[in-house]
């Protein structure tokens, strides 16, 4: 018989009290995206919640299905919206995860994601120049690219690039490494992950960068939640559509259905909803309709929290379902994240549904008139 691996869960200890707080109620069930998946309870809050807490007490191995569980979360937060008991979960599943790493307990996919930072400083082990066509240069306004608009979706940096240029601000790129998220949500080498951000704000502090703009919402939650914990954020950081919002646009007309989909990671992790809105209703004879979940009960794409490396398969029925929905009320599914529109483009493949799927920053650019 093998030895069962009980493991220290240092981090996990710490948050026993608000584990004990769960009452089992299951409301999180009702919107946790790999429950609806799976319908099998340990993947919801209130079952990972449990395994992490036998963890912490040394009364659960840390065998491969508890790992699997665990994993099984892309930190939507949802279930936190819908938890009366106010349970902290993305906090204790994070501390989980970085137990299971300590422990050697990594994720082969998430170990390669480490592996490709630390050769290449981005998580896709990209070794190639992308010319995006902009400089590095001293400005106040500094755009942070983000490595999946870099090295995975470079039309959301150019149409961004294109609108800043448009719009006549005077901007820089940043000399950027990995900003650290997926590390992050996966409970890697917290050394790693303050070596890049120490890197990160070393290279915007050069450039006297007064405001960091962002369209990935993972890199924004970072710098905005994460970063100040480790590093001084001397700067203002904005999402693209913050930034938008407050300008007066000169949109030429679109005459589409639109709906928007809220990356999680600055909807319900950072209340960004009001923006995005009210730069799509900017956009002259579009008719801007809500999906039935929206803003704070928006659901996932399926694709965070480590998942789309880890579980493909499960990431793709996720966003499935979320671009069925949009598809039911409209033509143009926009949303404010490089990593979003991947994924839900991905989900489409496997349902293959008439919409179309962009970034808000393509079709601004594509509307605007300067």
């Amino acid at each position: 018989m093998a030895r069962k691996k009980i493991i220290k869960a240092e981090r996990t200890k710490k948050l026993e009290k608000e584990m004990l707080t769960c009452t089992l109620c299951g409301f999180c069930k009702s919107v946790c995206p790999y429950f609806e998946d799976n319908q099998w309870d340990p993947s919801a809050a209130r079952g990972k919640v449990i395994l992490a807490y036998g963890l912490s007490r040394g009364e659960i191995s840390a065998d491969a299905s508890v790992v699997e569980r665990l994993y099984q979360c892309t930190t939507c937060k949802d279930c936190e919206r819908r938890c009366p008991s106010n349970i902290r979960v993305v906090e204790i599943i994070e501390a989980a995860r970085a137990d299971l790493v300590e422990a050697g307990c990594a994720l082969p996919a998430h170990k390669r994601i480490v592996k490709n930072i630390k050769e290449t400083k981005n998580p896709y082990g990209e070794t190639r120049a992308v010319d995006l066509g902009a400089e590095v240069k001293p400005a106040e306004i500094g755009y942070f690219v983000g490595c999946t608009a870099r090295y995975r979706m470079p039309e959301v940096a150019k149409h961004t690039i294109s609108i800043l240029r448009k719009m006549g601000v005077d901007f820089t790129l940043v000399d950027e490494v990995c900003c650290g998220s997926t590390l992050k949500r996966t409970g890697q080498d917290e050394r790693l992950i303050k070596e890049l951000m120490k890197a990160n704000v070393e290279a915007v502090t050069r450039l006297g960068v007064k405001k960091l703009i962002f369209t990935c919402a993972g890199c924004l939650k970072m710098f905005r939640e994460e970063y100040p914990k480790h590093v001084a954020v001397d700067f203002e950081t904005e999402h693209l559509v913050e930034f938008l919002a407050k300008k007066d646009l000169k949109l030429r007309p679109l005459k589409k259905r639109i709906t928007y989909h809220d990356p999680c990671h600055i909807g319900r992790h950072l209340k960004i909803y009001d923006a995005p809105r009210k730069v799509i209703r900017m956009m002259p004879e579009a008719t801007f309709v809500e999906m039935k979940e929206n803003m704070e009960s928006a659901r996932c794409c399926g694709g965070g929290g480590g998942v789309r490396s880890a579980d493909p398969p499960a990431a793709q029925r996720i966003a499935s379902r979320r671009v069925r929905s949009a598809s039911e009320v409209a033509d143009l599914l926009l949303t404010a994240c490089p990593f979003c529109v991947t994924n839900l483009r991905y989900g489409n493949e496997m349902i293959k549904v008439d919409i179309e799927i962009r970034d808000i920053a393509e079709v601004v650019d594509d509307l605007i008139i300067t």
